[in-house]
């Protein structure tokens, strides 16, 4: 019986410390803004801003678009495909040709995938 006693009175020193009450303080965090803390802002804007690669597998002038195959497009959570875009300006498409290498960010405007830079690799 003093076995068992001592058990249960150990048992209870051992687990009295997780019946405490949490402080006020670190209970709830649901009101602070974690998107914008220190790094985890810092990294989140900088896979915004990052330049996708790829090959310009057509140049289509009339259309004002661009096919590309192209790596992973991190800012748009797809993966690497050969797809077709729309291009932001129609200057661009004097800046590349069929063949290619290119740098490249895509964003969703107005509904359709379409390009808002784009530079050569040299």
């Amino acid at each position: 019986m003093r076995k068992i006693f001592s058990a249960v009175l150990v048992a209870g020193a051992l687990l009295a410390p997780l019946a405490a009450p949490v402080p006020a303080g670190a209970q709830s965090m649901g009101g602070m803004d974690h998107g914008s803390m220190g790094q985890q802002g810092m990294m989140k804007e900088q896979a915004g801003a990052a330049l996708s690669e790829g090959e310009v597998r057509k140049v289509d002038k009339e259309a004002k678009k661009l096919t590309i195959k192209h790596g992973p497009l991190v800012n748009l959570d797809m993966p690497a495909m050969t797809m077709v875009f729309r291009v932001q300006d129609a200057a661009m498409l004097e800046q590349v040709k069929a063949g290619d290498k290119v740098q490249f960010r895509a964003e969703k405007a107005g509904g359709a995938l379409t390009v808002t830079k784009i530079e050569p690799v040299k």
